[in-house]
């Protein structure tokens, strides 16, 4: 089995520092945070920009701030967000793809997002794709409901998408599918050949999908943007917090954690 890789997602588009008072807000906060999780074990950082009042934002300049400042810290793998926030135009989320990241996520499709709706028409992602493809960023797809991985599937087949494909399984965000373990089996079970996958489970299904995907193969992302708690009513402390605990389930489960270069020659980057 492959060694385990742990994103980290630091900060996220939704959660305010009302409610995470650790969150980590300007580009030297996050890169203090992605190097505290890169001790941890983590071998990539999923990043979202936000103002100086916290508010998210997709510019380029505070991208680029945040990806240099993270790699004068450490070398972990620097994956941009395109979802920005609920209500960005395409335009605004395209943006830090200019700045040639190693990765970024791709949503591969709308879907109720609370008391949103996060829109991805088809013809809006095939743009996506195409900018990734002309700036050479490797997609990692968002999986947020059954049917969005038959439209990847789909997308392989016309040669939207070629290789080998990295998901993520974004499982218990209200209105996609539910965080459950026979949600991740039903996702598992339908993967194209080749593919290797993650899953980021929300709020309290962060513990149990990320250790069930350790047994099955998969592997992990955790943090702020998808759970702000390390048990029911308690606050993590920091994203190294949530990092070191799946770190250490996966020493119990003689799974261990993948450095970032061995990441990026798991999922093609090197």
């Amino acid at each position: 089995m492959n060694k385990l890789i742990i994103t980290a997602a630091l900060t996220g588009a939704e959660v305010t520092s009302a409610q995470q008072p650790a969150l980590p807000i300007s580009p030297e906060e996050i890169a203090d945070a992605a190097y505290a999780c890169a001790q941890a074990g983590a071998a990539m950082v999923h990043v979202h920009a936000r103002l100086p009042d916290g508010t998210p934002t997709q510019d380029k300049e505070m991208y680029r701030q945040i990806i240099a400042a993270v790699k004068a810290r450490c070398n972990v793998i620097v994956q941009v967000s395109t979802g920005g926030a609920v209500g960005m135009t395409p335009q605004e989320r395209l943006a830090p793809l200019t700045l040639k990241p190693e990765m970024a996520t791709l949503s591969m499709g709308s879907v109720n997002f609370g008391g949103d709706v996060f829109m991805n028409p088809p013809a809006e992602m095939e743009i996506f794709a195409a900018a990734m493809r002309d700036h050479g960023v490797k997609p990692e797809l968002e999986i947020f409901d059954s049917g969005m991985l038959s439209t990847a599937q789909r997308w392989l087949k016309k040669g939207l998408l070629s290789g080998p494909q990295h998901f993520d399984f974004v499982l218990g965000i209200p209105g996609g599918m539910a965080g459950t373990p026979e949600a991740l089996m039903y996702l598992r079970s339908q993967l194209p050949a080749q593919s290797s996958w993650t899953v980021a489970g929300i709020g309290p299904a962060q513990l149990s999908l990320g250790t069930l995907a350790m047994v099955l193969g998969g592997h992990v992302r955790v943090g702020f943007e998808d759970n702000v708690y390390y048990r029911k009513g308690e606050l993590a402390t920091s994203n190294a917090q949530l990092v070191a605990r799946m770190a250490r389930i996966s020493q119990e489960l003689d799974r261990p954690v993948a450095t970032p270069d061995e990441a990026r020659a798991m999922l093609g980057l090197s």
